[in-house]
């Protein structure tokens, strides 16, 4: 069985989304068990099937707009975040899933969980969406502000091994985002990151990659440092919405575009789904001891459920050993 720490207190909802997003994936997958670390009580609002799902009470909530992450999970040692997290760190578990804080939850798998030993960074490497109707992995999309281009190396090297296991891309494509598609372009980190990529036998490295092409990339996983990839990432969260403003504006102008409207009815639902969050599940934190997986801090109960599902198929697929046997074998450096 594939043993999940469930965070129930994190989350804008939490833990109505959390509690039924859970008893959502006890529904569809059948070799799961689950932990919900929270306050017993209010969870049992919400908890109409315990079918393998124990509750475990904690003590605090860590909240969403926490400015010193790594104070307050070892100020919160009971909280229902550091304990799911500390669970994972005692084998008691394999995984985590959290919608809290993501820089607490970044310091707290830190702390609790542990780094793998040749990793000197973490990354947070969440799935959006491309023009094909797949997903690329971005990475990394807020752990690390700076960062060295070996450091880097090894994110990619994670990445391509998640790539293979969870998502089933044979050869998995890496692109460098930079200001330019030619060698040489761009910051003295992207200029050594882009040697490292173009040198290494392990990786698919396509070249840089600009951002107008990263919802139509020449690859599979695009890379870079932790605050231009974050930014990158939230452009096109804002772009999306404003795009669906705009589009619902002119729908909503005269009798014509009503109609229309809901002749498309359809058509602008698949739209919205594409680009929504809650259908990716969550993002991976790269470079653990353990598989630690933080959903959208708005998650609903479909979201949180697809989350849970990811973390159970990082579990199933042994990403984890599989990185470290890499890394092990010096594949990258």
């Amino acid at each position: 069985m594939i043993k999940l720490a469930i965070d129930a207190m994190g989350g804008d909802f939490a833990p109505k989304e959390q509690v039924e997003g859970a008893m959502l994936a006890i529904k569809h997958i059948p070799d799961l068990e689950l932990t919900l670390y929270g306050d017993k009580k209010a969870i049992k609002q919400y908890l109409t099937n315990d079918e393998r799902i124990t509750l475990v009470q904690s003590d605090g909530v860590i909240d969403m707009g926490e400015k010193n992450p790594i104070s307050a999970i070892r100020q919160n040692r009971k909280s229902s975040m550091a304990l799911a997290l500390r669970s994972v760190r005692k084998k008691q578990h394999d995984g985590v899933v959290s919608s809290g804080a993501t820089q607490a939850l970044i310091s707290g798998a830190h702390i609790l969980v542990g780094r793998m030993k040749p990793i000197k960074r973490t990354a947070i490497a969440p799935l959006i969406p491309n023009v094909n109707g797949t997903n690329t992995i971005l990475l990394d999309a807020g752990g690390n502000i700076t960062i060295t281009p070996k450091h880097m190396i090894h994110q990619a090297l994670y990445a391509h091994i998640y790539a293979k296991e969870v998502l089933n891309i044979k050869e998995p494509k890496i692109g460098l985002i930079n200001i330019g598609t030619e060698a040489g372009k761009g910051r003295e980190l992207d200029q050594e990151v882009f040697q490292l990529l173009n040198n290494n036998k392990t990786l698919n490295f396509v070249g840089n990659v600009e951002p107008k092409q990263v919802l139509n990339p020449p690859c599979d996983i695009l890379i870079s440092d932790g605050f231009t990839a974050n930014i990158v990432m939230k452009t096109i969260e804002g772009t999306a919405k404003g795009l669906g403003s705009i589009l619902k504006q002119e729908l909503n102008k005269g009798i014509l575009g009503k109609i229309g409207a809901v002749l498309s009815m359809k058509n602008l639902k698949r739209f919205k789904q594409r680009l929504s969050a809650e259908d990716i599940g969550g993002a991976m934190i790269y470079g653990l001891n353990g598989v630690v997986v933080k959903a959208q801090g708005a998650s609903k109960a479909y979201g949180y459920y697809n989350a849970i599902k990811q973390a159970a198929l990082i579990v199933r697929q042994d990403v984890t050993l599989k990185v470290k046997k890499a890394l092990e074998s010096d594949v990258v450096v």
